[in-house]
């Protein structure tokens, strides 16, 4: 299951990507439909069993995705669920909480 997989893909032909289509020889560009971005409330959250993960120098979270799904591109389950946009803003030190069934958590997080 891929984190596009239930969103329809759009064909944009605005006047705004009329430098990059032509520059591209593109009549018009695909985009994927806006994600509605939804985070877990609390009573969600409990639901969901969880492990701790103490970020570390090194850490990454498709590095964490691969250990705890076995695939490395579901590291935005990882990243969402704790609220950081990116690596960059994870501290060592950093507690995250890891979702273990990766179903339930991408329900949770309404992809």
């Amino acid at each position: 299951m891929a984190r596009y997989d239930k969103f329809k893909i759009l064909n944009n032909s605005s006047d705004y990507y009329a430098p990059l289509r032509k520059s591209r020889n593109l009549k018009n560009i695909k985009h994927y439909e806006t994600i509605i971005i939804k985070n877990p409330t609390l009573s969600e959250r409990v639901r969901l069993k969880t492990d701790t993960h103490i970020w570390k120098y090194g850490d990454r979270f498709y590095k964490l995705a691969h250990k705890y799904y076995g695939e490395p591109q579901f590291w935005w389950v990882v990243a969402w669920y704790n609220g950081f946009p990116t690596e960059a803003d994870v501290r060592p030190g950093d507690a995250l909480e890891i979702p273990l069934n990766l179903e339930q958590a991408i329900e949770v997080l309404g992809v």
